[in-house]
C-alpha cells in the first residue's frame, strides 16, 4: 500500500532527525506531499533530496512564524506535533525555567501548530492531527517529572480536540513511544557519567530487550495519518516495548 496517503498534504515539526525525520521520510515515501520543518536548518537540509519533501525552518515556539508558514502553504490534512524537550530530573530537581521550557515546547507548541491548521483542515473537510505523547505520561518514570508532567497535558490535549472536531470530519491522536533510539537520546546518555551503563540501564527497562526504532514509531504515524485509521480518535496508541504492560 505504497500510496496511503497520496492526495494529502502533510505538515511534520522536528523533522531534521529522529521520530519526526522518519514520519516525514514514511509520508512521502506513503505519496503525501510533505512539509518538513525544525530549527535545525543544517540537519533539515538533508531532507531536501527525499522525494515529495519540502523543507521549511520553523521554530513551534514563534506563532508569528507559524502565521507565515500556513498563509504560504495553505492547508493540510495532516499535522505531526513532534517537537519537544526532555528534563531529566524530579520534583526537586526541576527549576521554574525547566518547567515552563517543558510545557512551552511539548504542550503550547501543539496547541499553537494545531489552532493554525485546524481552519484549513475544517474548510476542506477533515484531517488528521497526530500528537507525540510519551509513555511517561501513562507511567511514572524516574526523573521525568516535568517531561512526565508535560506529556500528560499531551493526551488531555488530544482528547480535547478530538472530542470538539469528531463530527466535523477532524481525528486527533496520540502516540506514546518508550525509549526510542534517537540522536536525542545519544545525546542524554552522553551527559552520564557512566554512558556505557547508562545505555544499558535504558534497554533493561523495556520488557522486550531493546530500544524502539524511529521507523517502529512511524509506522504507527503512518497509519493514524491514512484513512486505515478513519475510526480512530482520541486515542492514546502506546508504542513502548512492553513497558505499560
Amino acid at each position: 500500500m505504497k500510496n496511503r496517503l497520496e492526495g494529502k498534504r502533510a505538515l511534520v515539526t522536528a523533522a531534521a532527525q529522529g521520530i519526526g525525520e522518519a514520519t516525514a521520510r514514511a509520508f512521502a515515501d506513503a505519496g503525501a506531499d510533505v512539509v518538513a520543518t525544525d530549527i535545525n536548518a543544517e540537519k533539515l537540509a538533508e531532507l531536501s533530496a527525499q522525494t515529495n519533501v519540502t523543507t521549511h525552518v520553523l521554530n513551534v515556539m514563534d506563532r508569528s512564524a507559524i502565521k507565515a508558514l500556513i498563509e504560504k502553504e495553505s492547508h493540510f490534512d495532516i499535522l505531526f506535533n513532534c517537537a519537544g524537550v526532555v528534563h531529566h530530573g524530579s520534583v526537586l530537581d526541576c527549576t521554574e525555567e525547566d518547567w515552563n521550557q517543558a510545557f512551552d515546547l511539548n504542550v503550547k507548541s501543539m496547541f499553537r501548530m494545531s489552532q493554525a491548521v485546524l481552519p484549513g483542515m475544517l474548510a476542506a473537510g477533515g484531517g488528521s492531527i497526530i500528537n507525540i505523547s510519551s509513555i511517561a505520561a501513562h507511567k511514572g518514570l524516574v526523573n521525568r517529572f516535568a517531561y512526565g508532567a508535560s506529556k500528560a497535558a499531551v493526551i488531555g490535549l488530544t482528547k480535547s480536540i478530538a472530542a470538539d472536531f469528531v463530527t466535523q470530519g477532524v481525528r486527533c491522536n496520540a502516540i506514546a513511544p518508550g525509549t526510542v533510539q534517537s540522536p536525542s537520546l545519544d545525546g542524554r546518555i552522553a551527559a552520564f557519567d557512566d554512558p556505557v551503563e547508562a545505555r544499558k540501564q535504558f534497554i533493561a527497562r523495556q520488557p522486550m530487550g531493546r530500544l524502539g526504532t524511529a521507523e517502529e514509531i512511524a509506522a504507527i504515524a503512518l497509519y493514524l495519518a491514512s484513512d486505515e485509521s478513519s475510526f480512530t480518535t482520541g486515542t492514546l496508541m502506546k508504542v513502548d516495548g512492553g513497558m505499560s504492560i
